[in-house]
């Protein structure tokens, strides 16, 4: 399975949230870039055991050879949203 996005007057950081969703990790925006941008990318979910010789690259490197940009692995301080308690409503 494979998708394609197009992305029209987007800012890096815009992309990088969208696509994290794909990733395994959160992904974090060091590029310093700030204008807006339009470009499509077309990748791969799984190249493993993809017989399709028609299928575009995986999401890693579909982004450096598509975009010229490269996913590195860090340590960065990332936001994070932590829910501590869940309380069902009261009946009114």
């Amino acid at each position: 399975m494979w998708s394609q996005h197009t992305y029209t007057s987007a800012r890096i950081a815009d992309f990088i949230l969208i696509e994290q969703f794909w990733l395994d990790r959160p992904a974090v925006d060091q590029t310093g870039l700030t204008g807006k941008y339009d470009f499509k990318l077309r990748y791969t979910f799984n190249e493993i055991g993809n017989t399709d010789s028609d299928a575009p690259p995986g999401i890693f490197t579909a982004i450096q050879q598509q975009l010229g940009l490269k996913l590195q692995p860090v340590k960065a301080p990332v936001d994070v949203f932590v829910i501590e308690n869940v309380k069902r409503p009261s009946e009114n």
